[in-house]
Order: structure tokens, then C-alpha cells, then sequence
């Protein structure tokens, strides 16, 4: 239990100082990927796989671990390339994402190194194929490490409902936001869509940007257009943890430290989940943490701090 909590500590310490640490793996050649580690279970060797009818394409099969029944994605067929050739010599990077958990099937895995996310960079703008599936790239050892859009990828092989079922939310959210809009912060583009497809049949007025750089010059900008609040011109802000450039605890930490917009409700709306992440939304001072993606559970969110002053 100690070892526990001293980890738990060792990573609170990271927040606000806008740090991550990245699992460096390889899929087919030489070309190095990072995850976050905040989203790894474990790695180990790849166990045998039992093939399933019917499944995904990208879906090599599933394993039996722990007691858990966990699908295998092909990381380099869910992203356009060959199959991983060689099981046997594979590993599996087990993940929680979006409130599931699954299997990562890469050809080997590296170390873990830490980071700064102002060293993560967006992706080069008009990227297509394989690269399409990036959400940033960085620099380790003299070499360009990627990061690739998880998010798209379990999208297109199990596709998430953005529809808003409860109706006296939808009529309150509108209500609620008079003329302000809502600000969403999310390098996933598919993330983006998908909060603005829910919000956007309740005629929310949303501005959209990539990364928390962009959202705290956005608000630092209308804020110099507000006589006492960013509130008189955004209503709330939806954000996402992982992003290039400045990361969403770090975007909260700025927003809580600016007397101008300190009173912007922050909901951080994320694929990480776990104890470690509601110790880091306590520490900067975020209204609320969801885990992706609920559209339910986002409209109640936006509805409860709308109306909380």
C-alpha cells in the first residue's frame, strides 16, 4: 500500500508542472511511438490469442488476463500498416481508454522517459494516411517519437453514441448559457467532434481548439473584453488531460491563477481515469472530471456547472 502511495505522490508532483512521462514502443521497423504511461496497466509478452468470429479487422484476438477477457488491437493495422508478422516475439501494452480496457499488440517496447509537454508538438498540418492517426510528435534521442490518436483509432472499431437522451438537461443547458459559449480544448480531433455533435442539436454556441496553449490565449484574449470576468463571454470550459504544448491540468492551473479567469467552471474530460488523475484534478482545481466518452454524462456535467456560480 505504501509503494502505492508513494507513487501516487511522485506523479502529483508532475502536475501544474506541465510533465509527462511516455512507454517508447516500436511497431513494424524502426520508427518509435510513445504512450502515456498514466494510461498503462502493464506490458508483458504477448499471451496466446484466441481468434473471434465476426471480430475487427484490427482485432488480432483476444487474451485471457488476470481473469480478464481483453480484445488485441494491431496497432500498426488499426494505423494502416502490415500486421505485426511474429507473435511470439510481440508484446502487449495493456491500456484503459474511453472507460475500457484493452490490448495495444506492438512489436517491442523500449523504456519509459520523462518529458515536458511543451516539447510535444502538433503534428505537421496536412498529414494523411498513416500519419493522419498522429496527435503529436517529439524529439528523444535525436529522433522523432509519435504519438499516435487512440481515440480515432477505437472509434472506427467501436464507434461511440452522441446523442443527449435527457431532454430537461438539453433545455436547461440552453437556458443556462444565455449568450455565452463553451470553450472545448482537445487534440483529438474525433474527441472534438464528438463533444461537438452532442452539443451542437441544443444550438450551444462552441469555439474548438487543439491544445491548451490555444484555450488559455483565447480566454486571456475575450478576457481583456470582460469588465470584471471571462464568465461574461464563456460560460465553461471542457478540457481535455493530454495535449500538445501545455496539458489540460496545467491550462486549469493558469486559468485558477488568473483573477480574470478564475471563475471559469473547468470540466477536464478525459480517456485517463484512475486515482491518480482525481488526486491531479483536486490539486489545480477543476470543477469535474468524466471520463470519455458519456454524452449523458457530459450534458448533466455542463447543465451542473452552468447553473453553480
Amino acid at each position: 500500500m505504501s509503494s502505492i502511495l508513494d507513487s501516487v505522490n511522485q506523479r502529483t508532483q508532475l502536475v501544474g508542472q506541465n510533465r509527462l512521462e511516455l512507454l517508447l514502443f516500436k511497431l513494424n521497423g524502426r520508427q518509435r511511438y510513445g504512450i502515456n504511461v498514466f494510461k498503462v496497466r502493464e506490458v508483458l509478452q504477448c499471451p496466446r490469442l484466441t481468434a473471434m468470429p465476426k471480430r475487427n479487422p484490427y482485432v488480432r484476438g483476444i487474451a485471457h488476463i488476470r481473469g480478464q477477457t481483453i480484445s488485441v488491437i494491431d496497432l500498426s493495422l488499426a494505423t494502416g500498416g502490415k500486421a505485426i508478422p511474429d507473435l511470439s516475439t510481440a508484446f502487449i501494452i495493456i491500456s484503459e481508454y474511453n472507460r475500457s480496457v484493452q490490448g495495444f499488440l506492438v512489436s517491442g517496447v523500449e523504456r519509459i522517459v520523462n518529458t515536458n509537454w511543451e516539447s510535444i508538438m502538433p503534428p505537421p498540418k496536412g498529414t494523411s494516411g498513416k500519419q493522419s492517426y498522429l496527435t503529436a510528435v517529439t524529439e528523444i534521442d535525436k529522433e522523432l517519437v509519435e504519438i499516435l490518436d487512440v481515440e480515432k483509432i477505437l472509434e472506427e472499431i467501436s464507434p461511440s453514441p452522441t446523442m443527449i437522451r435527457d431532454e430537461s438537461v438539453t433545455q436547461s443547458i440552453t437556458t443556462d448559457l444565455g449568450g455565452r459559449i463553451i470553450l472545448i480544448a482537445d487534440d483529438s480531433a474525433v474527441a472534438r467532434n464528438q463533444v461537438k455533435r452532442s452539443l451542437e442539436p441544443l444550438g450551444v454556441r462552441m469555439h474548438l481548439v487543439n491544445n491548451g496553449r490555444e484555450a488559455l490565449t483565447y480566454l486571456q484574449q475575450q478576457a481583456k473584453e470582460c469588465q470584471e470576468s471571462i464568465t461574461e463571454k464563456v460560460g465553461l470550459l471542457i478540457s481535455d488531460i493530454e495535449m500538445p504544448e501545455m496539458d489540460g491540468y496545467t491550462l486549469t492551473a493558469e486559468v485558477k491563477a488568473d483573477p480574470k479567469l478564475r471563475r471559469l467552471h473547468v470540466i477536464l474530460h478525459t480517456s485517463l481515469s484512475g486515482v491518480f488523475n482525481q488526486q491531479m484534478v483536486q490539486k489545480v482545481g477543476a470543477e469535474d472530471f468524466i471520463a470519455k466518452f458519456n454524452p449523458d454524462e457530459l450534458a448533466q456535467s455542463v447543465q451542473k456547472w452552468l447553473h453553480t456560480d
